[in-house]
C-alpha cells in the first residue's frame, strides 16, 4: 500500500485548480442569480433546485473535495469517509431536485438533452465519488485516479450548466 501522503502528492496542483475553479464558478453563480432574479423566483421552486442551485451544489462538491485532498490528512479512511459523505450529499440532493421536478411537473417541461445534464450525469458523477470515497477508505491508491476522474465530470457538468443557465436566463429574461 502506498502512503496517502505519496498518492496525494501528485494530485497537488489538480485539487488547487480544481478548488480555484470551482470557488470562482460558485461565486459566478451567485452573481448570475442576482443577475437573474426576476426568472428564478420563489413560486417555482422546482426550476431554481434543479438548473441554479443543482449547478451550486455540484461545484461546491468540488470545492469541499478539493479541501479534504489538500488537508494534511495522513490516514486513508479519514480520506475516503468525507469523500463518500460527500458523493452520499450529492446523491441525496439529486434525488431531492428529481422528486420536485416530478412533482411540480416540470419533467415534462424539460428537454431531454437538460435531462441527461442536469440530473443524468450529476448522478453518475456522484456515484463515482461516493465509489471513490470506498476505494480511497480502503487505502487503494487507484481511488485517487477516481476520485480525479469523478470531479473532472463534475467540473465538466457544471461548466456546461452554468453557461446553459446563462444563456437561457439572458434570452428569457424580458419574458
Amino acid at each position: 500500500m502506498l502512503p496517502l501522503s505519496d498518492a496525494l502528492n501528485r494530485w497537488h496542483e489538480f485539487y488547487t485548480l480544481l478548488g480555484t475553479a470551482s470557488a470562482t464558478m460558485v461565486g459566478l453563480l451567485f452573481v448570475a442569480a442576482s443577475v437573474s432574479s426576476g426568472v428564478f423566483t420563489s413560486d417555482r421552486r422546482a426550476p431554481l433546485r434543479m438548473f441554479l442551485s443543482a449547478s451550486v451544489v455540484n461545484f461546491a462538491s468540488m470545492l469541499l473535495v478539493s479541501l479534504i485532498v489538500l488537508a494534511p490528512i495522513s490516514d486513508w479512511v479519514l480520506l475516503g469517509l468525507p469523500v463518500l459523505g460527500g458523493g452520499l450529499f450529492g446523491l441525496g440532493y439529486s434525488g431531492v431536485a428529481w422528486r420536485d421536478t416530478v412533482r411540480d411537473g416540470l419533467i415534462k417541461k424539460v428537454d431531454l438533452d437538460d435531462r441527461i445534464w442536469y440530473m443524468v450525469l450529476p448522478v453518475v458523477g456522484y456515484l463515482f465519488e461516493a465509489a471513490s470515497g470506498v476505494v480511497l477508505a480502503f487505502g487503494w491508491d487507484q481511488g485517487c485516479l477516481a476520485l480525479a476522474l469523478s470531479m473532472g465530470l463534475l467540473l465538466v457538468i457544471g461548466l456546461h450548466n452554468a453557461w446553459d443557465i446563462t444563456v437561457w436566463t439572458v434570452t428569457h429574461r424580458r419574458e
